[in-house]
């Protein structure tokens, strides 16, 4: 049976990747960000909106339940970051962050999960990041988002695990996307020096994890954390 999965942020650069990975599996995949769908498949329907906007994401997920009656697999893909000094960091850049990161995650996570308990079955992945691992200069904001984050994670595992639903979160090291563009070159490479495996994370690495967090075999794994490279918290 095709499994019925979620992936916010499809657009563009990883979320994207993986929504047409899942596609190729057979999976059924419905997708949103806040422009048009750049995805064209039949088992595919995408949804224009912002994931912080809570009106939305009921929408959306209430109208995916209505369709297939269940959602196997949740992955809070959306994400943004801003390379800033805290001193120089408005509250209007600091609140954007937080309202798509760690908002974005814990509706659809919210939402999700009541039509997964009712099945008995569902696998959630939430994304972190290293820079909250290394506590890195000029990512504050983005990493104190993304450390609520892996909170959120560990938090809700236990609330969940009674209903069969697993939640974990997967830590990527740089990749060559949007994300980082503005990111200047010099400190892409002295965070990736500080790895154990000092090279740019690419989809494959992220889709091996995720694989893993997903499948039905890992009913015994919930609320962890694992970063890619080698990197520890």
């Amino acid at each position: 049976m095709n499994r019925i999965i979620i992936i916010t942020g499809t657009r563009k650069g990883i979320g994207k990747s993986l929504a047409e990975y899942y596609l190729e599996q057979g999976d059924t995949v419905f997708g949103c960000s806040r422009g048009e769908s750049s995805i064209m498949h039949e088992n595919y329907s995408h949804y224009c909106l912002d994931v912080s906007d809570e009106k939305s994401v009921v929408k959306m997920v209430r109208d995916v339940k209505r369709k297939h009656s269940r959602i196997d697999v949740l992955l809070n893909n959306t994400g943004i970051a801003s390379m800033n000094h805290f001193l120089s960091t408005p509250l209007s850049v600091a609140r954007k962050i937080f309202d798509t990161n760690y908002f974005g995650t814990f509706l659809f996570s919210r939402e999700v999960s009541k039509v997964m308990l009712k099945k008995g079955f569902g696998r959630i992945v939430n994304y972190t990041t290293v820079a909250s691992a290394f506590r890195l200069e000029g990512e504050s904001i983005y990493a104190s988002s993304k450390a609520a984050i892996e909170n959120l994670t560990q938090t809700i595992s236990n609330e969940l695990a009674p209903y069969g639903i697993t939640i974990n979160a997967i830590g990527p090291t740089p990749v060559e996307t949007d994300l980082i563009k503005a990111v200047p070159k010099n400190k892409i490479n002295d965070l990736l020096a500080r790895q154990a495996i000092p090279r740019f994370g690419n989809f494959d690495d992220i889709k091996n994890v995720i694989d893993f967090f997903i499948d039905k075999k890992s009913d015994f794994i919930t609320g962890q954390v694992i970063y890619l490279g080698g990197v520890n918290n």
